[in-house]
């Protein structure tokens, strides 16, 4: 198996998105990469037990991606092993008439994993500088004040958003939220064979919609917004990766070999230690609960 290195894919520099991989090769059968996913899978939930015990830190994992991409069983294969009671995933569709009576980020900073927690964000905050940038009127249903019209949705109304994300950011790092920002990066042609897929195959006929040709559509303007979104917030504090998602089993790897080899640098991440007076008494409690 091809060692992962962490700077391989984590973005710490300006990028362009058409040099980015979509593919990346471990060497390895199908079959092992599955069953080194396991293992790193098994791994992972034994940090997260401890970080659950511990209650000092969160992890947000977020995943963004074209239509596709493999996040919804990314999900599923990478967090298998985890104790449910430790997890917990959301996933942001259309916002509500509710939700858009707040500000943008308001369904989000609800959503966030209390400490002890695993948070993933199956689309994220960052919906609000990529489809509502490639559709801006989308923004009109925001109602907000002083934008009254898409001629108000100017480059340093974009701005505004990205410097509102990076301290958003900033601020749950801060405060012990260590966070993961994954980009899904599926090449175009494989987009079309897993759509494709979806008609042919009777059992995957209900994930299809005509809204993915639709958005396929746009794929060049989703492309250049996914750039201008990494460039602007991979942040020490909060980097975004490329994940060549063309091949599923990898890119489930990657993922799980990344979240693995950064948290386990967490050393301070532990089961608390029992009060010394409780550790002490610890031959007693077993007496009485063996004469019982």
């Amino acid at each position: 198996m091809k060692d992962i290195k962490i700077d391989d894919f984590k973005i710490s520099s300006q990028i362009n998105i058409k040099d980015l991989p979509t593919a990346f090769d471990l060497g390895k059968s199908e079959k092992k990469i599955e069953k080194e996913l396991r293992k790193v899978s098994r791994d992972l939930a034994d940090i997260q037990n401890r970080m659950y015990a511990h209650g000092k830190y969160s992890v947000l994992f977020c995943i963004q991606g074209m239509d596709t991409a493999g996040k919804d069983s990314l999900i599923r294969e990478v967090f298998k092993e985890f104790n449910v009671r430790g997890i917990i995933a959301h996933s942001f569709k259309k916002p509500t008439e509710y939700e858009l009576k707040h500000d943008y980020l308001w369904r989000h900073v609800k959503a966030l994993p209390a400490r002890g927690k695993f948070g993933i964000f199956n689309r994220t905050h960052y919906e609000n500088v990529l489809v509502t940038r490639v559709h801006p009127e989308y923004l009109m249903y925001e109602n907000m004040p002083n934008v009254n019209s898409l001629d108000d949705v100017n480059d340093a109304f974009w701005d505004r958003r990205f410097n509102e994300i990076n301290n958003f950011e900033k601020y749950i790092a801060d405060n012990g939220t260590i966070v993961f920002k994954f980009f899904l990066n599926i090449s175009k042609e494989e987009q079309k064979n897993r759509l494709l897929r979806r008609l042919e195959k009777p059992e995957k006929n209900w994930k299809f919609s005509p809204d993915d040709l639709d958005e396929r559509e746009h794929w060049d303007s989703y492309q250049t917004c996914y750039e201008d979104a990494i460039n602007k917030t991979s942040k020490p504090h909060a980097p975004w990766y490329n994940l060549p998602a063309d091949d599923k089993p990898t890119a489930r790897y990657i993922v799980a070999k990344i979240l693995y080899d950064t948290l386990k640098e967490y050393d301070d991440i532990k089961e608390p230690e029992l009060p010394e007076k409780q550790k002490a008494n610890i031959d007693a409690y077993r007496h009485q609960l063996e004469n019982e």
